[in-house]
C-alpha cells in the first residue's frame, strides 16, 4: 500500500511570515535556479496540499525517483529550519543570548578568558533584564570555570561565596516561575475543559484558590511570576463568574506587562492574549471606553508569527464586533465588519476559521435591519456542524430564525416554522420557559393582521416576560441575544438598535 504524501514540508512553509520568507529567499538567492527552489515557490502557490502538482512543477516531464525527490523535500526542510534560526537569532533575546555563550565557548578554546569575561559580563547582564535566569547560571558556571582554568586563587577567595549566594537566588527565582505556571496551567485546564460545572470542578478550583502562592503578591519573586500572578487570578475570577474581580485583575496585568515594553517585543502572544482578555473583561463591565482604549492597543500589537497575526485579528475582531453589539452601534459595527473581511482576504484560510464569526455577522447585519445578509449568514452558521455541548446554540438559531423571517413579513412561511420549531425544540427534551414565551408571542403577532394590533400584543409580551421565572438555560439564551431589547422595540415601534443604545448608555452610566 503506498504512503500517504508528508505535508510538513507544506505545513512549514505555510506557516512563515512575508518576512521570513523575505530572508529565506535573500539568504538563498544564489540557488535561484535550483530544484529546491522551483518546490519552494510551487508550495507558495498552492492553497491546498497537492504533492503530484508539486512533483510536476519541479520535475516538468523527466522521470521522478522517489527517494531523490523525498532527499530534496528534507534539504528544502533542513534549509528552511536553518534559515529561522538566523532569523530568530536577530529578534529573540533567547536565541542572541545563547549565541553568546557559544562565542564565549569558542574564546574559551582559543584560550582567549580576557575576552570570554568580557563577554560573559555582556550576557549577564541582558540575561538579567530579561529575567532568563537558566542563562544568568550558566555565566556563573562560566565565571567559576575561567577561574578555575586560570588558577585564579585570589578571585574564588574573594567571590565564591557571592556566586553560590547568586546562584541560589536564581534557583529560587526560577522554581517560583514553575510553580506559578503551574498554577495557571490548571486553571487553564479546567476553563478549556468546563470541569467547574461539576462539583468535584467547583471543589477544586476553591482548593486553588487559597493556594498560598496566591494569597499575595509578595510571594512572587519575579517580574515574570508576578504576570503569572496576576493572570491566575484573572483566570480565577472569570470561572467564579465575578465579573468586577476579573475586570479588575487584567487591568491591573496590562499596567504591568507594559512597564517593561522590552519584554513585549520579545513575546507578543503572551501581550495580545492579556489585552483580549482586558478588552472582554471591559466588555462585561460596561467600560467601553476602556474597552476601546484597549482595542487599539490591540491593532498596534506587531506580530513576530503567523499564529500572532491570526490571533491578532480573531481578539481584535470578536470584542470590536461584541462592543459595537452591546452598545446598539451596529452601523459601525457594520464599517468593522467590511474592513475585517478585506483583512481575511490576505489570511491563508487553511489556519483562519472564519465561521467563528457568522454569529456576529448575523447579529451586525440584523440590528442595520439587512435581514436577508443576516439570513444569509444564519443559515451558514446553522449548516455547522453542532455537538451536544452546544444545544444553547441550535435553540438560539432556531428563535433567531423566526424572527428574522417575522421582521421580512414572511407570514405564510414563518406560520410553517413556528410549528416545526416548536416540534423539535420539544422534541430536543429542553423546551424551557423562555422558549415556550417567545413561540408563543410570535405566534399571536404573525396571525395578527396590523401593525397597531401587533405592537398591542408585544406589549403585553414584554409585561409577562417582566414576570417570567426564568432558569439557568433561560439566562443562557438571553446572555447570547437581547430578545428583551427586541420585545421592548416592537412594543414602543422604535428600531432594535436605539433600545439597545439606551440600554447601553444606562449600564455605562
Amino acid at each position: 500500500m503506498p504512503k500517504t504524501p508528508s505535508s510538513r514540508l507544506f505545513d512549514l512553509i505555510k506557516s512563515l511570515s512575508g518576512s521570513e520568507k523575505r530572508y529565506f529567499k535573500v539568504m538563498n538567492k544564489a540557488e535561484s535556479n535550483s530544484k529546491y527552489w522551483l518546490l519552494f515557490e510551487a508550495i507558495e502557490e498552492q492553497e491546498e496540499f497537492d504533492d503530484e502538482a508539486l512533483q510536476k512543477v519541479v520535475y516538468g516531464q523527466e522521470p521522478v525517483q522517489s527517494r531523490k525527490y523525498s532527499e530534496l523535500k528534507a534539504y528544502l526542510y533542513e534549509l528552511i529550519l536553518k534559515s529561522l534560526q538566523q532569523y530568530d537569532e536577530q529578534t529573540s533575546i533567547d536565541y542572541q543570548l545563547k549565541t553568546s555563550l557559544q562565542s564565549v565557548r569558542s574564546l574559551y578554546r582559543r584560550w582567549l578568558l580576557p575576552d570570554c569575561k568580557q563577554l560573559l559580563k555582556k550576557v549577564k547582564k541582558t540575561a538579567l533584564k530579561h529575567e532568563q535566569f537558566a542563562t544568568v547560571l550558566e555565566v556563573l558556571d562560566w565565571e567559576k570555570k575561567l577561574a578555575y582554568a586560570s588558577a585564579d586563587i585570589n578571585y574564588f577567595d574573594a567571590h565564591l561565596s557571592k556566586i553560590q549566594e547568586e546562584e541560589a537566588l536564581y534557583l529560587r527565582q526560577m522554581s517560583n516561575i514553575k510553580m506559578y505556571q503551574g498554577l495557571f496551567y490548571q486553571l487553564y485546564l479546567m476553563v478549556r475543559k468546563n470541569t467547574v460545572r461539576s462539583q468535584e470542578g467547583r471543589e477544586k478550583l476553591q482548593q486553588l484558590a487559597q493556594h498560598p502562592l496566591l494569597a499575595s503578591e509578595d510571594e512572587c519573586l519575579s517580574f515574570r511570576a508576578r504576570i503569572l500572578y496576576y493572570r491566575a487570578h484573572a483566570l480565577l475570577e472569570y470561572q467564579l463568574r465575578n465579573r468586577a474581580g476579573f475586570h479588575q485583575h487584567c487591568k491591573q496585568l496590562v499596567a504591568l506587562v507594559e512597564t517593561r515594553p522590552f519584554l513585549l517585543r520579545e513575546d507578543a502572544a503572551e501581550y495580545i492574549s492579556i489585552l483580549s482578555n482586558f478588552a472582554t473583561s471591559c466588555g462585561y463591565m460596561g467600560q467601553y471606553d476602556e474597552m476601546r482604549v484597549a482595542l487599539r492597543k490591540l491593532k498596534a500589537v506587531k506580530p513576530k508569527t503567523i499564529d500572532d497575526q491570526l490571533k491578532t485579528h480573531r481578539q481584535y475582531y470578536t470584542n470590536y464586533f461584541g462592543l459595537c453589539i452591546n452598545t446598539g452601534n451596529f452601523e459601525e459595527g457594520l464599517t468593522v465588519l467590511q474592513g475585517h473581511l478585506k483583512e481575511l482576504k490576505k489570511l491563508d484560510k487553511n489556519l483562519f476559521e472564519r465561521s467563528s464569526f457568522y454569529f456576529q455577522y448575523v447579529y451586525i447585519y440584523f440590528g442595520v435591519e439587512d435581514y436577508d445578509q443576516a439570513l444569509t449568514y444564519l443559515n451558514e452558521w446553522l449548516n455547522l456542524p453542532r455537538s451536544v455541548e452546544q444545544q444553547d446554540l441550535q435553540h438560539l438559531a432556531r428563535l433567531l430564525n423566526l424572527i428574522i423571517h417575522f421582521e421580512l413579513e414572511n407570514t405564510i412561511l414563518l406560520t410553517s416554522l413556528l410549528r416545526s420549531t416548536q416540534r423539535s425544540l420539544q422534541k430536543s427534551g429542553r423546551y424551557n420557559t423562555f422558549e415556550q414565551f417567545f413561540v408563543q408571542c410570535l405566534r399571536q403577532a404573525n396571525q395578527s393582521p396590523g401593525s397597531r394590533e401587533r405592537r398591542a400584543i408585544f406589549q403585553d409580551n414584554l409585561a409577562r416576560f417582566q414576570q417570567l421565572t426564568l432558569g439557568p438555560s433561560d439566562k443562557a439564551m438571553l446572555r447570547f441575544f437581547n430578545f428583551a431589547c427586541w420585545l421592548e422595540a416592537k412594543a414602543s415601534g422604535t428600531t432594535f438598535a436605539s433600545v439597545v443604545q439606551s440600554q447601553a448608555q444606562q449600564t455605562a452610566s
